[in-house]
């Protein structure tokens, strides 16, 4: 039988984001002495039973929302999705240190230079799904771009002409050498943060912390500042 998550109090409810991060957050829960079996099954539930936690999952970009609404205590998710939601305010807790990546500016193999290219034809067309993140990283350096919100293969863009360039996160960067584009622009690092709903912290802020050093001694990540 389900706990009723919506009243106060209660176990702490950690927001776990599904896809590229779970795995590695799931071992690093493990490491931390919380539950995490029913996690890691074919079960299409949604909430599970980390003993101490309840655990939540979701899409990363919804950690922040349910976060900063209270409706998880505490959530775990990637720098990129805290730098694109920065309307949304949690405390930064712990740099875990997981799924490191880069956000980038890539175009076509061959192309000029970025800036070349705006030199000669005054802006560029630049495909993203971190609009917010691509119009600080120009409007700081005084370019001048037009930005297309694209939400699914955004190496696409390039290819058939919608965009000059693309502004995307990756990994190993294989992605973008299978579709004959190549990195001109690093715009930042990223890697998992745990966060933490602010009433939260002031409220609950003993079992908060005391989670907040499980996870960074198993991680050996970065206390940030709350």
């Amino acid at each position: 039988m389900f706990e009723d998550l919506r009243k106060p109090g209660g176990k702490l409810k950690l927001a776990v984001p599904r896809g590229a991060l779970l795995e590695e957050v799931l071992d690093l829960l493990d490491k931390a002495g919380i539950e995490t079996s029913g996690a890691r099954g074919d079960s299409r539930s949604l909430v599970f039973d980390g003993g101490d936690l309840t655990l939540i999952t979701m899409r990363p970009s919804d950690v922040p929302t349910y976060v900063s609404a209270g409706a998880a205590d505490l959530g775990i998710t990637g720098k990129d999705v805290l730098l694109e939601q920065s309307d949304r305010p949690v405390y930064e807790l712990v740099d875990l240190g997981i799924g490191p990546c880069r956000m980038v500016l890539a175009t076509q193999k061959g192309d000029v230079a970025p800036s070349e290219h705006q030199r000669r034809l005054g802006m560029m067309k630049i495909a993203t799904k971190y609009k917010r993140i691509a119009e600080r990283y120009f409007d700081q350096r005084g370019r001048q771009v037009e930005l297309v919100e694209v939400k699914g293969s955004i190496e696409l863009a390039p290819l058939v002409g919608l965009a000059d360039g693309i502004v995307d996160l990756v990994a190993t960067g294989r992605t973008l050498a299978e579709n004959n584009l190549e990195v001109r622009e690093e715009i930042l690092s990223s890697t998992g943060r745990l966060v933490a709903n602010r009433v939260s912290y002031r409220i609950r802020r003993e079992e908060v912390d005391s989670l907040a050093s499980r996870l960074s001694e198993a991680s050996g990540g970065d206390p940030g500042t709350a």
